[in-house]
């Protein structure tokens, strides 16, 4: 049993983030979920919420481009138990300015999803956006890639045209050179692609991977069971580049401690020492974001 939890994957849906997505309280009633009411509100939910799993820090996610705000309040108010991503469209002509005010914010992770926005992840805006995170040290960029799913827009009968011939880890194999130092977490074991998310990682020591998720698209590769996948990443990226995550998101569902158990219980059939365990659950979160 692993002593530390640190999640590397928690998104935070703020009011600004049902607003932007058209879903009123009445709407989040009916769905059966709580309306967040403020960032300050939620942050103090979360709070809460990792105390009574034992978890000691949350990597807090802006899950649309414009609401890193809602973030930056929660770190603010409890910067020892959270940490700030949020979510950059390239494509715009403010994006790097508004990176910058985020990172000034004491944001810590630019986090990209090309299939959303629909570029390739060689686009020169894409380095621009690297080259503004290897300006500040301590700045990382999280690139999703592979099946891109948004369960709570699928609940809220909204399109999701997304193009998931974007989302390919192969693609970021210059930029992860050409930025040695900007660390680059590669969520979901690559969604769906994980032979060639491990290609790039053998390739890029800056290319880690977060566990996140269910892993539902382990379910597109017949056979294929997360220990082995587990095993697949261990023995190319080694337990120094796995960082744990839920995907957690709403409440009242809040942590979801299942995606935990399943993790842990893959690691513990594989044999994977504790100190290994140590590194995938809490340490790597804690190198990462000092």
């Amino acid at each position: 049993m692993t002593t530390r939890i640190c999640d590397a994957h928690v998104h935070f849906f703020s009011p600004g983030f049902f607003a932007a997505l058209g879903a009123t309280p009445e709407a989040l009633a009916g769905l059966g979920w709580d309306d967040p009411e403020s960032p300050e509100a939620l942050a103090g939910r979360w709070v809460l919420e990792l105390d009574r799993h034992g978890v000691n820090k949350a990597a807090l996610m802006a899950s649309l481009p414009g609401d890193a705000d809602s973030v930056a309040t929660a770190v603010a108010l409890h910067p020892h138990r959270f940490v700030g991503f949020f979510m950059l469209d390239p494509t715009r002509d403010d994006a790097l300015a508004y990176a910058a005010r985020a990172l000034d914010a004491g944001l810590r992770t630019i986090c990209l999803f090309p299939a959303m926005h629909k570029y390739p992840l060689y686009d020169e805006r894409v380095a621009r956006a690297f080259e503004l995170a290897g300006s500040r040290p301590g700045t990382s960029l999280f690139v999703h890639c592979g099946v891109l799913s948004v369960g709570v827009r699928q609940k809220l009968g909204l399109a999701s045209p997304f193009d998931i011939r974007f989302g390919n880890p192969l693609d970021l194999h210059g930029v992860a050179l050409k930025f040695p130092k900007v660390n680059i977490v590669i969520p979901h074991f690559g969604a769906g692609l994980l032979r060639e998310a491990l290609m790039v990682a053998s390739l890029c020591p800056n290319v880690l991977l977060d566990t996140s998720s269910s892993n539902s698209w382990i379910r597109q590769t017949p056979g294929l069971t997360l220990a082995q996948v587990f095993r697949a990443a261990l023995d190319v990226a080694g337990p120094g580049r796995l960082l744990f995550g839920t995907d957690s998101s709403f409440f009242p569902r809040g942590w979801n401690r299942d995606v935990y158990l399943a993790q842990q219980a893959a690691l513990d059939s594989l044999g994977v020492p504790a100190a290994d365990q140590e590194k995938i659950f809490a340490g790597n979160f804690t190198r990462l974001f000092l």
